[in-house]
């Protein structure tokens, strides 16, 4: 592996760490819940119909409905990254989820895998060093408080108040020239989320959440977009993710080929455990059947018309 990838990994890997956590709740539905949602008053909202309860039922309606991503159990995404900090122009990755909040994170470059896994409460990352042995260290307190925030497959919508978050509805603007609405997701950790719903589609197209540094100091925000809405199983699930638009630096993307929804996992893959002993595939202690899952039709399109913007892309693939 070149020296200048070793060099750069590390950079790489915490401006893909929150993505990747907060993906596990940008691609959930959303649950038609009573939230104690505030409504800013103001010019902004003047022109705005709906309150933040009604547009969160609409997005649940927009994604599938609430009682079908209720049923979903485990999720994987099998697909690759686009990324100009990486040795090769595509990354293979693949992405497990489990409930309640649990997720396994694999990147393949050049042989070396990068792996993250987070069992709900705790999480590990492992890399290879320079002579190829590997570099396993705990998440940190930051790391561990984004991952719970993410919430999972259910993601920080679904039964919000149960899981004591709060949304209010900010304001309506304009995101890659279409009409969206702002919503401000507060956690019970004290964190929050910002959360920008299409007027029109009622999908997601925009987050922005905080990002810390190990020290606890804040690094920085990350905005990522939603793009290419596909339809698999009844579920609709954006299937390219960006981060870093407007950074200066280049964007990172996550583009999705294959999603398998419900498929046998162990719970040792997304434990300390799964670092140890790893094989080719998604990773030891997950369910072999994963690999050899066939190959899922090719998706519908979300009967609604995404922005100019979400079918842009080098790959004709991406969202």
């Amino acid at each position: 592996m070149d020296s200048q990838f070793l060099d750069t990994r590390s950079r790489r890997e915490h401006r893909l760490r929150p993505t990747l956590v907060a993906l596990a709740g940008a691609f959930t539905a959303i649950a038609a819940w009573t939230a104690a949602a505030s409504v800013n008053t103001g010019a902004a909202l003047d022109a705005a119909p709906l309150d933040a309860t009604q547009i969160v039922e609409r997005n649940a309606a927009a994604r599938g409905g609430v009682e079908a991503w209720r049923k979903v159990q485990t999720m994987v995404w099998i697909g690759h990254i686009q990324s100009p900090h990486g040795p090769m122009p595509s990354l293979p990755f693949s992405m497990a989820q489990k409930r309640p909040n649990k997720t396994h994170f694999e990147i393949n470059a050049m042989g070396q895998k990068t792996l993250r896994v987070f069992d709900g409460v705790a999480g590990w990352k492992v890399h290879a060093r320079g002579d190829g042995s590997p570099d396993v260290q705990a998440f940190s307190p930051q790391d561990a408080r984004f991952a719970r925030d993410g919430q999972g497959i259910d993601g920080p919508l679904i039964d919000g108040k149960a899981k004591g978050n709060a949304v209010a509805l900010e304001a309506k603007e304009q995101v890659e020239g279409q009409d969206a609405f702002r919503l401000n997701v507060r956690f019970a950790s004290g964190d929050s989320e910002l959360l920008w719903v299409d007027a029109r589609s009622f999908l997601e197209l925009k987050s922005e959440r905080t990002s810390y540094a190990a020290g606890g100091a804040v690094a920085g925000k990350v905005t990522t977009y939603y793009r290419d809405y596909k339809e698999f199983e009844g579920l609709r699930i954006p299937t390219t993710i960006e981060t870093g638009v407007g950074s200066g630096q280049g964007t990172d993307k996550m583009v999705i080929e294959r999603v398998v929804i419900n498929a046998p996992l162990d719970d040792r893959g997304f434990t300390r455990a799964a670092i140890d002993g790893r094989k080719p595939g998604i990773a030891r202690g997950l369910d072999p059947a994963v690999h050899h899952a066939p190959q899922m039709p090719p998706p519908q399109t979300a009967q609604s018309t995404p922005p100019a913007s979400a079918v842009a892309g080098p790959d004709s693939a991406q969202k």
